[in-house]
């Protein structure tokens, strides 16, 4: 906490280095977020970018009263709220492999200690029906849900990184997670499969 805070001092003094080190020690984190939110690789990637970008321009207004890695995740979902209402919402398979920097296609794969085949496959599948009712949550929902679930923020964590109220957050993680759950149900009999039971 203190190397990031001195590393913030001293990038608002206009260190670049100093930027350069807070961009390598937060890059894996923001990326994941933004991949939890987009959806895609891609997105990702220029979402990491931008909020990078916007970080940087807004470093002089960080009073490091709150956490920066905070600070940074509310940049990101910042950008990111405002690049989807940019955007046209598209449809991805995701069977789509995505295209590597030399632009050849990769397939997505699954890296598995298990070698029974139809362990995999069925966490492949698993896997799959969360990516899709993911993406079928509202922004609101999503935001709280990756946030709690996957990034493992805490509720006042969450409150300071959305700019919302306590209460609010436990709301909509309640929600979301209540629709998540049908959603998943809800696919997984469309795709004649079962969900496993805790």
């Amino acid at each position: 906490m203190d190397d990031t805070r001195l590393l913030v001092k001293r990038a608002k003094e206009k260190d670049l280095s100093a930027f350069e080190e807070l961009v390598r020690i937060h890059q894996n984190r923001v990326y994941t977020l933004g991949l939890h939110l987009s959806g895609n690789r891609e997105d990702a990637q220029d979402l990491a970018q931008e909020a990078f970008i916007r970080a940087y321009r807004a470093l002089d207004s960080f009073r490091n009263e709150a956490d920066f890695s905070t600070w940074l995740h509310r940049i990101t979902v910042n950008v990111w709220l405002n690049l989807r209402r940019k955007k046209v919402k598209q449809q991805m398979s995701l069977d789509e492999p995505y295209r590597s920097e030399d632009g050849s296609e990769i397939q997505h794969e699954v890296a598995s200690e298990n070698d029974d085949p139809l362990w995999v496959l069925e966490q492949k599948e698993l896997r799959d029906l969360v990516k899709v009712a993911l993406m079928r949550l509202s922004d609101e929902h999503r935001m709280v849900l990756v946030l709690r679930e996957i990034e493992g923020y805490s509720y006042d964590e969450i409150s300071r990184v959305l700019g919302c109220t306590l209460g609010t957050v436990k709301s909509r993680l309640s929600r979301a997670r209540e629709i998540m759950r049908r959603r998943m149900t809800e696919l997984a009999r469309e795709n004649g499969e079962k969900l496993p039971v805790d």
